[in-house]
């Protein structure tokens, strides 16, 4: 166990300074369908804001002030599951970059502790700006495509530099399923989402930036 614990305290020391190699996420869906891995590390400066804009609409609106949970949201979403209804993931953009990047899929205890460790761990070691950076690399963002680089390759044919704020929001409306959802051909209820996420993005930079 202390073996473990040391191993984990020194990769995310790692991580913080050299790009993840590859993930468990992509070598489980490597298994599943024996397709190719889209994956492009870039820097965060060669990324346009309007991404990390994006994400934060979409994903985390309180990013930038958490320590890692929105207990907020877990409250609700715990509150709606005992009520019955559809259970919705109340996982921060932390949450989802330590689960992406050191973890395997599934909803066991054992798996949601561990990322709670590593979530506490990413947040004290890292910090939101290596994160978020990590977080664009990383993330499930198609079929075999991982990042911003990757998607604005395959999907816009064009740089993660480049991508327009319509085209990030676009890409972050499909987060929540990347695999159902596709920005290369977005349907109309993903449409619907982009026009609401462009909206929220708007509301967010006046509140973050425009003080």
């Amino acid at each position: 166990m202390l073996v473990l614990f040391i191993a984990s305290i020194a990769i995310v020391v790692l991580y913080k300074f050299v790009p993840p190699p590859i993930t468990p996420l992509m070598l489980e869906r490597k298994g599943e369908e024996n397709a190719p891995i889209h994956y492009y590390w870039t820097p965060l400066e060669n990324i346009t804001p309007n991404l990390a804009l994006a994400v934060v609409a979409s994903e985390d609106n309180l990013f930038t002030t958490h320590n890692g949970f929105d207990f907020e949201q877990i409250k609700i979403a715990r509150e709606e599951a005992e009520k019955g209804k559809k259970l919705r993931g109340a996982s921060t953009i932390s949450q989802q970059t330590a689960k992406n990047v050191f973890l395997w899929n599934g909803r066991s205890w054992l798996r949601k502790g561990l990322e709670a460790y590593f979530t506490v761990l990413i947040e004290l070691i890292w910090g939101k700006e290596r994160i978020m950076e990590v977080y664009l690399n990383c993330i499930e963002m198609g079929n075999g495509i991982y990042g911003a680089a990757a998607v604005a390759r395959h999907h816009f044919k064009t740089t993660p530099a480049k991508l327009t704020r319509e085209q990030c929001a676009l890409i972050a409306a499909t987060l929540p399923n990347p695999r159902r959802f596709s920005s290369k051909k977005p349907s109309k209820y993903m449409l619907q989402r982009q026009k609401a996420i462009l909206k929220n993005m708007k509301n967010i930079w006046k509140v973050e930036y425009d003080k």
